[in-house]
């Protein structure tokens, strides 16, 4: 199997280099290209298309949520893994908003980083555990009769989701994989499936991301 290939963009060339060597001692990941600045970001990820983009939220020339949202409007099929110094909710929804897969602190420990590239790379959003938990800390507390109350309200341009379906939203909004989900929900993977196809079809969206985007405007999932 080919290996994933990364590009780090950074203004700190001590700082790539380190997260460098720390990717380089895994079998399935390569390291293909580096940037210092917003703009050369750009331009590389375009000449080497790299699989995953790690990107610092604080860049010169043009900070890490203009070099996503650049991307996103080209197409650009990059996934795209935010590293940040800030702990804050806030800048996670931007971070949605902008089209990326991925937030991380800069203080994670290197097993963590290798766990989330390969988690984006496999289709799944990651979000540092402890601003996913801030951010869907009120899942736990949603009986059904919330859950039908948030489907008949979980509208727009989207047709009504069912109780069922509202689970799994949240569940998206987890990280959980379609195996944990399928093991959560006492359901075949194949059935959790097509939930999520029927999900991303009601809601008009493209990809998991994108799904807990809608459920917290929708206030499916609810901010502390």
């Amino acid at each position: 199997m080919l290996p994933i290939r990364i590009m780090i963009a950074d203004d700190h060339a001590l700082l790539r280099q380190g997260i460098k060597k720390v990717l380089e001692l895994e079998d399935d990941l390569t390291v293909i290209a580096e940037a210092s600045d917003g703009e050369e970001a750009i331009k590389k990820v375009e000449e080497f298309e790299p699989d995953i983009l790690l990107l610092d939220i604080n860049m010169p020339k043009l900070n890490g949520l203009g070099v996503a949202k650049a991307l996103k409007a080209a197409d650009n099929k990059t996934n795209i893994i935010i590293l940040s110094i800030h702990d804050d909710e806030h800048y996670v929804l931007e971070v949605i908003k902008s089209g990326a897969a991925g937030y991380l602190l800069k203080d994670i420990e290197p097993g963590m980083l290798v766990n989330a590239i390969r988690t984006v790379f496999g289709g799944e959003p990651f979000i540092y555990p402890t601003l996913a938990k801030r951010l869907f800390s009120e899942l736990n507390r949603l009986d059904k009769s919330k859950r039908y109350e948030m489907a008949r309200n979980a509208r727009g341009s989207a047709e009504r989701l069912t109780a069922r379906e509202i689970e799994v939203l949240q569940l998206i909004g987890q990280g959980l994989s379609n195996h944990d989900m399928a093991q959560r929900l006492y359901l075949s993977e194949k059935t959790v499936k097509n939930h999520l196809t029927n999900i991303f079809r009601k809601i008009n969206v493209a990809d998991r991301t994108q799904a807990v985007l809608y459920a917290i405007r929708h206030k499916i999932v609810h901010l502390e």
